[in-house]
């Protein structure tokens, strides 16, 4: 019998929301602060998939320059109705202190793989947004509402209104259906309809290592809900030695062929660390239904990593190659970029065809206009390699190779310019917001028009390289610890990160006259499989 093998989506790919079209299966998952927002896979096994489209990539549709670390597009939820697929997400401002201002939209099309429309606003009462399309014909909102009260539960349970299509906007009363179990931080809501009862899966626990999948029913949509006898029904809780950590926010899809499954998010913690580097990714488990409630096939309610795969005929994809030469004039999906979108003022693969010109703007640290462009980390072991072409004429201009979390923590392979030695190599880190630079002596490279940079990460070992040649690597600098790199270490306002880490180029400018770097090529390669 044919297995499905977690995660089925590795590297940062939290939240997920799934749905079948006929014979295909689509996966929306989170993004935070990288654009275009969203990513949705697809798959017609649940045992392989492919990225295919982010929806959200217009600057109208998704502005996140200011927006705080982990911020941004929040827990998406991607349905499908007569013809028309419908996204619901949040648009994360601020979250910190008190108070999260959380701005929920929904865009529309009936091309998955085509444009979509631009945003409806629908609300700001909490985040975590999901649309239900009940058989009667109307149209559902439930979402989490944040309490930002003394003494009051901050995750204050689930709201319901209706949405007009017609009016393009909430209408009716708003009521409170849910305010969760003792496991406490009810979020990530969903709502279906099966056999009579509506039923309301929930997230609770925190998006941590109490994590959970809460479900309860009601013959009412608007309730009461009676909570599942053996909740919950899925989480890793008091049990760090499963391979699948922080098991929660789940959604459910039923086969043509009446299977049931359900895809949540899980980590996979470094050995012996509570360090998630590859961040939260998406993994799948088999459901059975019993007594008009849900379980895990094979009993209890821990993830498993390998699951029965569907009665489906398995269909594999083109694997993309490892190493990308620029040579189209518009950029891979497998890159993003941080907040919004690069122009031709900060990025191009037209003026010099075949290279990748970034345009200096503004440092690391920046949350509004960065030159950067980097991939998921999908792998705990990788190598990552790129060529450069770039003649600084100031300490305030660098270019390079950059493993980057958010604005505190990153690890930096960088060329610039020295009053003594000139055009030189060094590393700059930045360690929750500590900047240090881990070398005694930088590398002068006069004379050196083209230089190759490299790092392997294994693990929690990361280790930069250089070439002039691309035949004799040397090292750069000590082993570094990737695992600052992770959920659990990067930082901000004393809470976790979302979002895991990325690998890429970047080039800053600080003097303002956006100095250009060009970069040949860029591979990543994976070796821990």
């Amino acid at each position: 019998m044919a297995e499905i093998i977690n995660p089925i989506l590795k590297g940062f790919n939290p939240d997920p929301s799934i749905i079948r079209v006929g014979d295909d299966y689509f996966i929306a998952t989170s993004t935070f602060e990288w654009f275009p927002g969203v990513q949705i896979h697809h798959s017609q096994d649940l045992i392989n998939w492919r990225l295919v489209k982010r929806p959200l990539e217009k600057l109208s549709q998704l502005n996140m320059k200011g927006n705080l670390e982990s911020g941004g597009v929040w827990a998406p939820c991607l349905t499908y109705h007569d013809g028309v697929f419908y996204l619901v997400y949040t648009d994360v401002k601020h979250s910190g202190g008190i108070w999260k201002d959380t701005h929920n939209y929904l865009v529309m099309t009936d091309d998955i793989y085509g444009e979509w429309s631009e945003p409806i606003y629908l609300n700001s009462s909490g985040f975590d947004p999901s649309l239900f399309h009940d058989d009667d014909g109307r149209k559902w909102l439930v979402n989490l509402v944040y309490d930002h009260r003394k003494d009051k539960n901050t995750f204050g349970g689930i709201l319901l209104q209706e949405y007009c299509p017609e009016e393009k906007r909430l209408v009716g009363p708003i009521k409170n259906i849910f305010r969760g179990t003792e496991l406490g931080f009810t979020e990530g809501p969903h709502l279906y309809k099966k056999d009579g009862y509506y039923y309301l899966l929930t997230a609770e626990g925190g998006t941590w290592y109490d994590h959970a999948v809460t479900i309860a029913r009601s013959r009412n949509i608007d309730g009461p809900y009676e909570v599942h006898p053996e909740n919950p029904i899925l989480t890793s809780k008091g049990d760090l030695t499963l391979p699948l950590q922080r098991a929660g926010h789940a959604d459910l899809v039923e086969t043509r062929d009446g299977e049931w499954y359900m895809v949540h998010l899980c980590s996979r913690p470094l050995e012996g660390r509570q360090r998630s580097i590859l961040g939260r990714e998406t993994a799948i488990q088999k459901i059975e239904w019993r007594d008009g409630w849900p379980y895990l096939v094979g009993g209890g309610n821990r993830p498993a990593l390998r699951v029965p795969a569907p009665d489906l005929p398995e269909r594999k994809w083109e694997e993309k190659p490892a190493r990308d030469d620029f040579d189209n004039e518009e950029l891979d999906m497998v890159y993003q970029t941080l907040r919004i979108p690069l122009g031709e003022d900060q990025m191009t693969l037209k003026e010099r065809p075949g290279y990748l010109r970034l345009k200096g703007a503004e440092t690391l640290s920046s949350l509004h206009r960065q030159s950067l462009v980097a991939r998921r980390q999908e792998h705990l072991c990788y190598t990552a390699t790129t060529c450069l072409e770039f003649e600084p004429e100031t300490f305030q201009q660098m270019a390079g190779l950059v493993c980057y979390y958010n604005t505190q923590n990153w690890y930096y392979l960088k060329v610039s310019w020295d009053e003594e030695k000139g055009k030189s190599l060094g590393i700059l880190s930045c360690d929750r917001n500590d900047f240090d630079e881990p070398m005694d002596e930088e590398i002068s490279l006069e004379g050196v028009d083209r230089v190759y940079l490299r790092v392997m990460v294994d693990y929690d070992k990361l280790q930069f390289y250089y070439s002039t040649d691309e035949k004799e690597w040397q090292k750069v600098g000590p082993v570094l610890d990737a695992s600052i790199l992770s959920d659990e270490y990067a930082t901000y306002d004393k809470k976790f990160g979302f979002t895991g880490a990325f690998v890429g180029i970047c080039c800053q400018d600080l003097t303002g006259r956006r100095k250009v770097a060009d970069f040949d090529y860029f591979e990543y390669t994976g070796r821990d499989e």
